[in-house]
């Protein structure tokens, strides 16, 4: 049997206010409450509470055959159990029926893996911490930041407890190799799923892009490429926003997915499975060995997307320099929630094949009005944790 393995990154990003120079010193209020509430109460309507409702008919419907997971950031879980629990709740019932499996990552969706281990350690147990209250569950498959991997990320993983992790399934690295089968690490044990970036974004990017030689995308069709596909795992990776935001309901996307575990059932060799009973079933066929670090991001999939021009390093480096201190400081939260990757990705200013679709995400005109708005924040924090400093030494 070949094994069809959906999995969604589920997050929002916590946004800053307009914090100008002249705040600097004035307000430690950094964060756009309203601004986050609205954009969380617009997504939650169009896509997770639709979408989960359809997920979890289509469990019903199949008596649990159809199976798919999720990773969602500590910040997003925060926010729903503060503000949204109705949203919260319609997770907690996929969660509920055993047919979904919720991956572990980084509480705050950030670089935290760039500024040393242990602050990655820390922020995977808050984040471990915060499924366990709240679902009930143990993640056991990994998924770092915007599945950042490399096989020292894979080590640290497996040193955590964790049995596989995400990557992106890269041509150059496998060479004439699948994506769609089980890998370790060079020495590990430890389980890679590697996404098959074309039929996830196949659904992602491509769904309603007219200009497409494969739209339109119906299930029976999809279906179709699934079962033609080789190997014996097809990992479908992507943004769980796909539905009703990236692609609009009226692009028929609700529609596409009420009809695809039906027409995945006429393949008889094909099923659905969660990595933890991939694991369990299929062994690995050889080693995905990458060095250096990879993400599954735009078009060039390594760290450019939040790391490649001066702002984003000068912005992260200053950022990285203030753990040391702000560890001792009642600041750390504060800290860590400027760490989340969105802030850099804000900064870009290179050419992204996915730009339009996150676009609206982005409360900024231009990547140089979010690397000054940042800059300003951070000033302002490394000043409270200077005074708060210089208060204790008296």
């Amino acid at each position: 049997m070949k094994s069809v393995c959906f999995y969604f990154q589920v997050h929002q990003p916590v946004r800053l206010r307009k914090f100008g120079a002249f705040d600097i010193g004035k307000s430690p209020d950094y964060f756009d409450d309203g601004r986050n509430n609205f954009y969380l109460e617009r997504i939650s309507k169009k896509c997770y509470i639709p979408t989960n409702k359809i997920m979890l008919d289509l469990i019903r419907k199949t008596e649990g055959r159809f199976k798919v997971s999720f990773s969602i950031t500590g910040i997003l879980l925060e926010a729903m159990e503060k503000n949204f629990p109705e949203t919260l709740d319609s997770f907690r019932k996929l969660v509920d029926t055993g047919s979904v499996e919720l991956f572990g990552e980084t509480y705050y969706h950030s670089l935290a893996y760039l500024i040393s281990e242990k602050e990655f350690r820390e922020q995977v147990k808050l984040h471990t911490e915060k499924v366990r209250s709240l679902f009930g569950v143990r993640p056991r498959v990994m998924r770092n930041t915007e599945a950042m991997y490399s096989n020292d990320v894979a080590a640290l993983a497996g040193r955590m407890g964790f049995r596989g992790i995400v990557a992106e399934g890269l041509s150059h690295i496998l060479g004439w190799r699948s994506p769609n089968h089980l890998y370790t690490p060079p020495g590990s044990d430890m389980r890679i799923f590697l996404r098959n970036f074309k039929l996830s974004d196949d659904i992602g990017f491509r769904f309603s892009c007219r200009e497409w030689d494969g739209w339109p995308l119906t299930a029976d069709k999809y279906a179709n490429w699934l079962g033609d596909s080789d190997g014996d795992i097809i990992n479908i990776f992507m943004d769980y926003e796909t539905f009703g935001e990236h692609q609009w309901q009226e692009t028929g996307i609700f529609e596409f997915m009420r009809h695809l575990p039906q027409e995945v059932s006429r393949h008889e060799h094909l099923e659905f499975m969660t990595p933890s009973e991939i694991i369990r079933a299929k062994k690995p066929v050889g080693v995905y060995d990458v060095p250096y670090l990879t993400s599954w991001a735009d078009v060039h999939r390594d760290l450019s997307a939040w790391l490649e021009n001066p702002m984003q390093r000068q912005a992260f480096d200053q950022m990285k320099g203030m753990e040391s201190v702000v560890r001792n400081s009642k600041l750390l939260d504060t800290w860590r929630r400027l760490q989340t990757s969105d802030h850099f990705y804000y900064m870009c200013t290179k050419w992204f094949a996915d730009g339009d679709v996150h676009k609206y995400f982005n409360c900024y005109d231009t990547p140089y009005d979010a690397f000054l708005n940042f800059m300003n924040v951070l000033t302002d924090l490394n000043n409270r944790m200077k005074q708060k400093g210089a208060r204790k030494k008296r």
